[in-house]
């Protein structure tokens, strides 16, 4: 995990925080920290363990690098350089969690809309002002945007370029925390704590289960069901609920 360019990550052990770090650029992603993402999603799919994703700078991601996004054409489109990370962020195996202080707008966006959870600080603007540059926002808003906060609120985003504060993100669930930016990677932390507590197999397939489409329940449930049933981490962790309410 050394030699980055365009990210910061440190290694927790059971969790890896990782800074988008172009501060010259307001953190705008490039083709570089595409690749580095990558990466990280490679070592994450090995090792899994919960991501904390942060900006730096006040800064969490302005969107897409601009000048290249310019010279992309039809078959860069077709490629999906964004999309397809950020739909791999969204499947690695453990939670991710998007810690988010000043702009998370466009690329930026899609990103925290890729990941499981969203907490803000008060400066928050988020939202996909693509249309205004031409565009459409390709790497995910388009449906995950409707599956947070419902189809009204947003069309509002991606067809009238509405930009969501801290209050508006929270009040729309789109975040569910708000902190003072100081406080926000502790508070990121904090949730990864309380994942920590719970079972990690358990966790991870939860996650898959609850991504599964409509049709694969409640079969996927139930085989899901059948596997941890068996886990040790099961009869172990009920058995120290019942000695606990023994006492």
């Amino acid at each position: 995990m050394d030699g980055f360019s365009t990210l910061k990550v440190n290694d927790d052990g059971d969790r890896l925080i990782v800074q988008l770090h172009r501060p010259e650029v307001r953190n705008a992603i490039d083709q570089t920290m595409v690749d580095e993402l990558h990466a990280v999603c490679d070592l994450l799919e090995k090792q899994p363990r919960v991501l904390i994703l942060a900006g730096s700078n006040g800064v969490f991601a302005s969107g897409a690098d601009i000048a290249q996004l310019r010279e992309r054409r039809r078959d860069d489109a077709l490629a999906g350089i964004n999309s397809t990370l950020f739909a791999r962020i969204a499947r690695l195996p453990m939670p991710v969690i998007a810690a988010l202080d000043g702009y998370a707008l466009g690329g930026g966006a899609e990103l925290a809309y890729a990941a499981d959870f969203r907490i803000g600080t008060p400066s928050l603007k988020i939202g996909n002002p693509e249309t205004g540059l031409g565009i459409l926002a390709a790497a995910g808003a388009t449906w995950r945007l409707r599956e947070l906060v419902g189809e009204p609120l947003a069309k509002e985003i991606l067809l009238a370029g509405r930009i969501l504060g801290a209050e508006e993100a929270l009040a729309a669930r789109l975040i569910t925390e708000i902190h003072e930016p100081d406080a926000l990677l502790p508070a990121a932390n904090a949730l990864a704590d309380r994942i920590g507590r719970q079972d990690p197999l358990a966790i991870r397939i939860t996650k898959s289960v609850f991504h599964a489409p409509p049709e694969a329940h409640p079969v996927i449930d139930q085989l899901a069901q059948g596997i941890l049933f068996e886990s040790e981490a099961k009869f172990d962790r009920m058995q120290a609920f019942l000695d606990r309410k023994k006492k």
